[in-house]
């Protein structure tokens, strides 16, 4: 399965709709291919999906939310029930009056249930959410389903007008009121979304393993250790860590490594075995504020790694949020960029709708105040300003 636009509407912390792209909107040229992955095609034409999706904007301009979005709806298509999933909290201001809208488009290689001769099919599925009785409640959700033939072009890929409907919530009455229709569809296709976030490591950076950590990429972050082994007993864990020239460190808490181990190294490890899981399983790795605890040149590398085809091979998608402009220039594209903003409620934007040329530098254009709202506002700044002369007057 692999997702191809998410739209929502009637969430309260955003302005308007909002709309997550992850096939290519701009034109792919031959060189543009190499960096990244055809989810599927037709005779005509093939489509094309952005391995990277970066997300920037200043501080508390809503980058946070706007993943919790797209982690909510992944694991909404796992089946997870939405009152379990703690990205819910971006619906926790929706009136029982109103609900939230999400339609999410996805591609799906197995006909199981509909016996079709086709090798796969586009899929439109359309949440209603309400808020009733202290929970969220899926109130109205409709699966809709076209197939892939030769006049399909990216221009009618998301027009589902007439198209049939391959599942309803209301011939499903033993679903939960909080679980999506996809339980129905998973199980029946055997499909299941590989996605993998890392939201809850935004303010807590510690070590967690199931297995001994892969001695190249221990080198990588600090040359000075010579292995970094896990053993599992029940509820036990042992952890052996020996430095070079040094002997072995026995431990038995993952939080005792923040003693031994850089801020940089243990993010490192983390994020860089996750991203190798989904290289394998070619899903989705969320991470929020990647450049923290890493150099540039670490997060360049593994941007560099979802482009590189030798080791994407699977199409795997890194989806990330920086505060840092520089990392911008790192894409030759402007479609998978998305700048956010928070103006009265929170606005996203894809690039290449802001920026029609695609050799401005990004960083430049970003940080000079061009795309309106990516820089701090000038007025607070002198207020800013203004109040801390103050403060060294009266000191």
């Amino acid at each position: 399965m692999k997702i191809l636009r998410i739209r929502a509407s009637g969430i309260p912390l955003f302005k308007d709709r909002c709309d997550f792209d992850f096939l290519a909107l701009q034109r792919v040229t031959a060189e543009d291919a190499e960096s990244m992955s055809v989810v599927f095609s037709t005779e005509a034409q093939a489509f094309t999906q952005n391995n990277v999706l970066a997300l920037i904007g200043i501080n508390a301009s809503g980058k946070t939310t706007a993943l919790k979005l797209i982690a909510f709806v992944c694991r909404m298509l796992n089946n997870e029930p939405i009152n379990s999933i703690d990205c819910a909290e971006i619906l926790g201001g929706l009136d029982e009056d109103c609900c939230a809208c999400i339609e999410t488009t996805f591609y799906a290689d197995s006909c199981v249930a509909h016996q079709a001769p086709e090798s796969g099919a586009i899929y439109l599925l359309t949440t209603e959410i309400s808020h009733k009785n202290g929970k969220l409640v899926i109130v109205q959700e409709t699966l809709r389903r076209k197939a892939i033939t030769r006049d399909l072009r990216k221009k009618n890929l998301f027009d589902f007008q007439g198209a049939e409907i391959a599942m309803s919530r209301q011939f499903n009455d033993f679903l939960l009121d909080d679980v999506s229709i996809m339980v129905a569809f998973n199980k029946r296709n055997y499909e299941q979304l590989a996605v993998l976030d890392m939201l809850q490591y935004t303010n807590i950076n510690q070590l967690s393993l199931a297995e001994d950590c892969p001695p190249e990429l221990i080198a990588f972050f600090d040359p000075s250790i010579e292995y970094l082994k896990i053993k599992k007993e029940n509820k036990n864990v042992h952890i052996g860590l020996k430095f070079k020239g040094k002997g072995e460190i026995a431990l038995n808490r993952f939080a005792e490594l923040n003693r031994y181990l850089s801020s940089g190294t243990i993010k490192g490890i983390n994020t860089f075995l996750k991203a190798a899981s989904v290289f394998r399983t070619g899903g989705y790795l969320v991470v929020d504020e990647l450049e923290n605890h890493f150099n540039r040149e670490i997060v360049s590398t593994l941007i560099r790694l979802f482009m590189d085809k030798r080791v994407n091979a699977n199409g795997a998608m890194l989806i990330f949020s920086t505060h840092y402009a520089e990392l911008l220039d790192e894409f030759e594209r402007n479609d998978n960029i998305y700048i956010v903003r928070n103006r009265h409620g929170i606005s996203i934007d894809n690039l290449s709708t802001l920026l029609k040329r695609n050799d401005i530098k990004k960083s430049e254009a970003y940080q000079s105040g061009f795309l309106e709202g990516t820089v701090p506002m000038y007025e607070a700044y002198m207020a800013l300003k203004k109040t801390l002369m103050s403060t060294k007057k009266e000191g």
